[in-house]
C-alpha cells in the first residue's frame, strides 16, 4: 500500500522547510532507515528517511521548493505491484556515502571537488573543509590566469612595436580583466532568511535599547590561573570565562527577574528556570543552542556543554532539540575581535548580554593609573518590559561577579 512521505514536525515555532537535495530518485528502490530527502530549516538541515522498504513513487516538490509541516513530499510504493514485496540490498557505503552538509556539496560542486576526496573535520564534510581542499586547485588556476594574462600582455607589447617597430593600432586586452568584476547570485539559504526577518522583526517589535559598562577582568583571569591545573585534572576540561558569565547571569536574572521574562499579549510571563542561549557562528549563520536548566549545572558542566556545542556547530550536528527555546541569551563577539558591539534580541526573550574583547587598557585604581585587562559589556533590553534603571543595575550586578568571583558563591 502507498504511503506518504512527508514534512515530519521541525520543532518549536519551525514550519517551513526547503528541499535542499533529493537523496534518491523516482523510481529508486529503498530499505527502511534510507535517508530519502534533505531538508534545510531556519536552525538545522535534517534528513527524511524511509519508514519501510519500498520504491520511491511520485516526488511531489523538487529541489529548491519550500515545503510547511505535513506537506507531501513523495510516495513510497510497494516494491513489487500484485506480488511480494521485493527487499532491497543494502549497498555497502563508498567514501562519496559520507555525510556532508547540503552547503558543503554545493560547494564542491560550484568548485569541481570530488567529496570523496575532501578530509572531513569533524562528523560531517562542511564548506570550510570543501573550501581548504580547493585552495590548492584555486591557486593553480589563478596561478594559470596571471600567466595567461602576462602573456598577453607580453604579445599586446611586441604588437604595439614598443620595443622599436611600428606601432599597431590600439586593441584592449580583453577577456583578462572581466572576471575581475564578475557577479554571482545565489538564493538566501533558510537560515540567513530567517535571521535577516528576525533582525529586522526584533527592531521593528521591540522598544530595544542597549546599556554599557567595562569589566576588569583580573581577578577572573587571576582565579582561573590559580586553578586551571586542578580544574581540568578533575574534570576533563578547561575552565573558560564564558562558564563565570553565565553563572553572572544566572545571578543578575535572579535579582531582576524581569530580564528573564516575555510578553504574551498584554501579560508578562515570569520564567522561573533558567535556559541560557549561547550564540554560536556556525557555517550557515548564527545558532543558539541552549543551556537548560544552567543553574543547575556548574561550571564543570557548562564548559563541558559549550565545548560540545562548538563542535556540534562546527560539523552540522546540532538538532532542533538543542536550539529549542532559552530564556535569555549571551553573545560573545570577542573571540572575533569585536571591541564593543549592540546585540540584537532573540525574541520573544527581552534581554542579551554582548562580551567583548579583553583588552589592556589605563584605568584609575586608588588615584593610580594602572594597566588592566578590561572588557566592555553590553546588555540590549525590550524598554517595554524593562527599565533603563533594572538594565543598568543588571550590568552592575555582572560586573560585581566578575571583579569578584566569590560574590556568586555567596549569593547562590
Amino acid at each position: 500500500m502507498p504511503t506518504n512521505i512527508v514534512v515530519p514536525e521541525l520543532g518549536e515555532s519551525v514550519v517551513e522547510a526547503r528541499v535542499a537535495k533529493w537523496l534518491k530518485k523516482q523510481g529508486d528502490s529503498v530499505v527502511a532507515g534510507d535517508a530519502l530527502v534533505e531538508l534545510e530549516t531556519e536552525k538545522i538541515d535534517l534528513e527524511v528517511s524511509a519508514d519501510r522498504a519500498g520504491v520511491l513513487g511520485a516526488i511531489k516538490h523538487q529541489e529548491g521548493a519550500d515545503v510547511k509541516v505535513g506537506e507531501v513530499l513523495a510516495v513510497l510504493e510497494d516494491a513489487l505491484a500484485g506480488g511480494a514485496a521485493e527487499v532491497p540490498k543494502v549497498q555497502e557505503p563508498t567514501a562519496s556515502d559520507r555525510k556532508s552538509t547540503p552547503t558543503a556539496k554545493n560547494v564542491a560542486k560550484a568548485h569541481d571537488v570530488k567529496l570523496e576526496a575532501v578530509e572531513a573535520s569533524g562528523a560531517r564534510v562542511t564548506k570550510q573543509d570543501v573550501l581548504k581542499a580547493a585552495a590548492p586547485a584555486a591557486s593553480a588556476s589563478a596561478s594559470a590566469r596571471s600567466e595567461s594574462g602576462e602573456l598577453r600582455r607580453d604579445l599586446a607589447v611586441a604588437a604595439s612595436g614598443r620595443e622599436g617597430g611600428p606601432k599597431a593600432p590600439y586593441e584592449p586586452l580583453a577577456p583578462a580583466a572581466v572576471g575581475e568584476r564578475a557577479e554571482t547570485r545565489e538564493r538566501m539559504s533558510k537560515r540567513r532568511a530567517t535571521i535577516a526577518r528576525r533582525l529586522v522583526e526584533a527592531q521593528q517589535t521591540a522598544a530595544m535599547l542597549t546599556t554599557f559598562n567595562e569589566v576588569d577582568m583580573s581577578a577572573l583571569m587571576a582565579l582561573r590561573e590559580r586553578r586551571k591545573e586542578a580544574f581540568t585534572k578533575k574534570h576533563g576540561v578547561g575552565v573558560g570565562i564564558a562558564s563565570f558569565f553565565v553563572q553572572a547571569a544566572i545571578g543578575a536574572l535572579k535579582a531582576f527577574p524581569q530580564i528573564n521574562a516575555e510578553i504574551q499579549g498584554d501579560e508578562i510571563v515570569f520564567k522561573h528556570y533558567y535556559d541560557i542561549g549561547m550564540a554560536v557562528g556556525a557555517e550557515g549563520g548564527l545558532v543558539v543552542p541552549v543551556l537548560r536548566d544552567a543553574d543547575r549545572m556548574g561550571f564543570a558542566g557548562i564548559e563541558l556543554a559549550i565545548r560540545d556545542f562548538a563542535a556540534r556547530a562546527k560539523d552540522g550536528s546540532l538538532t532542533l532539540e538543542d536550539l529549542k527555546g532559552g530564556t535569555f541569551t549571551i553573545t560573545n563577539g570577542g573571540v572575533f575581535g569585536s571591541l564593543m558591539s549592540t546585540p540584537i534580541l532573540n525574541p520573544p526573550q527581552v534581554g542579551i548580554l554582548g562580551l567583548h574583547k579583553i583588552a589592556d587598557r589605563a584605568v584609575p585604581i586608588n588615584g593610580q593609573v594602572v594597566i588592566r585587562p578590561m572588557m566592555y559589556v553590553a546588555l540590549s533590553y525590550d524598554h517595554r518590559l524593562v527599565d533603563g534603571r533594572e538594565a543598568v543595575q543588571f550590568l552592575v550586578k555582572i560586573k560585581d561577579y566578575i571583579e569578584d568571583p566569590a560574590w556568586m558563591l555567596l549569593d547562590a
